[in-house]
């Protein structure tokens, strides 16, 4: 017995090594989060990891900080795409046989020093569809035993041979973590590569979920691009964004949720709080650059 956990152990160990290559830390909120290589230059990851537009960096297994851009990002699933210039690393292979209830898995990730982490856990509920907005949901979702933090969004989810079984996120579900399956990110993000993702609004800020007295959540402006619609409407640093047009905003994915296509050129009003006193600014949202 003691014999074949041993071998177990270096398999799993195995797994991991060889898949860490292809997962990456990505840099574009305050705390960084994983992504995975989809292609030569080229990294899928989920919009929580990314948060923002503009500014985004990808760090590879070998330690080197490269620029990246979004190249963009599906609505339904949140799923984001990275066009990397100089990246190298080899992308991952999905499973060859699909997950089952009762399968071990590793989730593998990149920590807040690129180290890389990783559990384990089983495959507990296999199930969807999982609403994510206004009328859009996941076709299917993996839930998992496997602890997870904030890092392993977008990271990776592993059968005992390496093969991908999904992506890992943040989010969890009765105390389950959360996969989206390896079919659903891939033909995602070949679907971005070749239609750009949904057209989006721009307002050309950046921003950090903050926490008001009062227990609601909003948005503090951390950055705002000089040529912009923000900085055309005169929205400044330190303004503390709390809807868009009626619409609560907390965070950068509530922002970027309510920015859709059928927004731009059109006048919205953002309700913010500037030294403690409420205002509004009104603001004509661009098109993505």
């Amino acid at each position: 017995m003691g014999g074949m956990l041993t071998q177990l152990s270096n398999d799993l160990a195995d797994a991991v090594a060889a898949a860490a290559p292809s997962v990456v830390q990505v840099h574009g909120r305050r705390r960084p989060a994983s992504g995975l290589v989809y292609a030569e230059g080229v990294v899928v990851t989920t919009m929580r990891a990314v948060g923002r537009e503009d500014g985004l960096r990808v760090r590879t297994h070998g330690g080197d900080a490269l620029e990246a851009a979004l190249a963009g990002w599906d609505p339904a699933t949140s799923l984001a795409v990275l066009k990397v210039p100089g990246l190298a690393a080899p992308p991952l292979t999905p499973a060859a046989t699909p997950a089952r209830v009762g399968h071990l898995a590793l989730a593998v990730a990149r920590s807040w020093s690129n180290a890389v982490t990783a559990s384990a856990g089983i495959v507990a509920v296999i199930g969807g569809p999982l609403p994510t907005g206004r009328r859009r949901a996941i076709d299917q979702v993996i839930r998992t035993t496997a602890p997870m933090h904030d890092g392993f969004s977008g990271g990776a989810f592993l059968d005992t041979g390496g093969g991908l079984v999904g992506m890992t996120t943040a989010a969890a579900i009765r105390g389950f973590g959360v996969v989206i399956p390896a079919a659903i990110v891939w033909k995602t993000a070949a679907h971005v590569l070749e239609h750009g993702g949904a057209a989006r609004g721009y307002l050309g800020i950046v921003g950090q979920p903050v926490r008001l007295p009062d227990g609601r959540g909003a948005l503090l402006v951390a950055s705002v691009a000089p040529d912009g619609p923000a900085a055309a409407a005169g929205v400044l640093i330190g303004d503390v964004v709390l809807a868009l047009d009626g619409t609560p905003v907390a965070s950068p994915e509530d922002l970027l949720d309510l920015l859709t296509g059928s927004r731009v050129s059109q006048i919205a009003t953002l309700h913010v709080l500037r030294g403690g006193v409420a205002t509004d600014v009104a603001v004509t949202i661009g098109a993505r650059p």
